[in-house]
């Protein structure tokens, strides 16, 4: 299942870098547009929890 998370707060490319080096560390299938400000995940409701639970730790606030 794609879910699109959307993460208003996303400014820059360093936002961008930070997200992807906390995503990547969990093994969740994602991708980052800074230009739509949002994050695609792909895989299970568990995936969503644990990208939302990431971007929320890193002092984002996503939205569904």
């Amino acid at each position: 299942m794609i879910y699109k998370i959307k993460v208003n707060d996303i400014h820059c490319e360093n936002c961008v870098k930070r997200i992807d080096n906390a995503l990547e560390e969990t093994g969740i299938k994602f991708e980052v547009d800074l230009e739509s400000k949002i994050v695609t995940v792909d895989g299970c409701e568990h995936c969503l929890k644990t990208a939302m639970d990431e971007l929320y730790d890193l002092g984002f606030t996503p939205e569904i």
